[in-house]
């Protein structure tokens, strides 16, 4: 099956272990090892600025953390890192940031790509990152300005292969029924459910089935979603409306509302499963195992760490990174206690796909992919 991409983004990946996971054979972001690495410039200072999630989101926010931190213990240096509660934190912060004397900021979000553009372009000499965003607010296909380094991730590629298992596991189940919601609509988030229909779609057409998919749709773009990154009453409300559909396996996209979706799982007394996105669920937050099928992962942590290691070389190159399943960006996590009750052949069926994506004879396009 086929279906077109505005990048093909394609590498190599093996299943591993006992669980299945999805690990790249292709260059991941560089792992610069675990010894003590002091920068070229001993006044280097990087700094993190989170989006309104904060840094317990179990999500991107606190996977971009963990990639600061890991590099900054790797060069004996503590890094300035600035919270934001709400939207009105992102200039405030990005301009403490600049007094603070920092040398990268790196910012979590599409959301804060006007501050940081902003910023960039009133600071030339310092180095910026940012997390899920082209920093092309003009949408005229170049990032708008020179010393911002994108990265993004082709999250469609990882999606596919969750909306995949996911059809598995609710036609197993004889309820052929699954479905998404988002935090806001931007691109971010959509790219999650477009792989995730789209995987669905593939395993309707490999095994004749007619699985549903309630809360999006790809064709028009258009489908359910909270407005913003809260666990809160809307969230939940917007998850028991796709709960209400009959589904038995739902993706939540947007940080902290998975808690939301978990709360109405856990109100409707039902065995339904979730998804989780960008961390492993299951492990990073160990109260919503039980009912985490699978997680669908963006390697944040490393591409910060990465992009922090470079700078503090003297290194910093503003060419985007973009996470496939080649590099290790993107991958599917392990299914932890729900191994031994897939379906039959599950994982061998998830490999080959992976495979078939990676050498070109499946492009997973989504109009909201890198």
């Amino acid at each position: 099956m086929t279906i077109s991409t505005t990048k093909k983004l394609l590498g190599a990946t093996v299943a591993a272990g006992v669980i299945f996971a999805l690990a790249g054979c292709g260059q991941a972001p560089t792992d610069s090892g675990s010894g003590s690495e002091k920068p070229a410039d001993s006044d280097f200072l990087p700094c993190l600025v989170s989006d309104a999630g904060g840094w317990n989101d179990k999500s991107f926010n606190q996977s971009a953390k963990e990639g600061m931190d890991k590099a900054a213990d790797e060069l004996g240096i503590k890094p300035l890192e600035f919270e934001s509660a709400n939207d009105n934190d992102y200039a405030p912060n990005l301009e403490t940031a600049v007094s603070e004397g920092c040398s990268l900021i790196v910012s979590v979000g599409f959301k804060l790509s006007a501050a940081t553009v902003e910023s960039a372009l009133a600071n030339p000499k310092i180095d910026y990152a940012i997390i899920d965003d082209w920093a092309d607010n003009d949408f005229d296909g170049t990032v708008d300005a020179p010393n911002i380094k994108p990265l993004v991730f082709d999250t469609a590629q990882a999606a596919y292969l969750g909306g995949y298992a996911s059809a598995a596991w609710s036609a197993q189940a004889g309820v052929n029924k699954v479905g998404t919601f988002g935090g806001m609509k931007i691109p971010s988030v959509a790219v999650f459910m477009d792989g995730f229909q789209l995987g669905v779609e593939k395993y309707n057409e490999d095994k004749s089935a007619a699985v549903e998919v309630f809360g999006w749709d790809t064709t028009t773009q258009e489908g359910s979603f909270t407005g913003g990154f809260d666990a809160n009453d809307t969230a939940k409300q917007t998850a028991q409306g796709v709960l209400d559909q009959g589904v038995d396996v739902i993706l939540p996209v947007g940080g902290p509302v998975y808690q939301s979706a978990a709360a109405a799982i856990t109100d409707s007394g039902k065995d339904t499963l979730m998804l989780g996105v960008d961390s492993d669920l299951a492990v990073a937050d160990p109260n919503v195992a039980g009912i985490t099928l699978v997680s669908i992962m963006k390697a944040i942590d490393v591409a910060v760490q990465d992009a922090t290691l470079a700078a503090a070389k003297g290194e910093f190159d503003p060419a985007p990174y973009v996470g496939t399943l080649e590099n290790e960006g993107v991958k599917l996590s392990g299914f932890g206690d729900f191994e031994s009750k897939l379906p039959e052949g599950l994982t061998d069926e998830l490999t080959a796909l992976q495979e078939q994506i990676i050498s070109g004879d499946i492009t997973v396009e989504s109009p909201n992919s890198p």
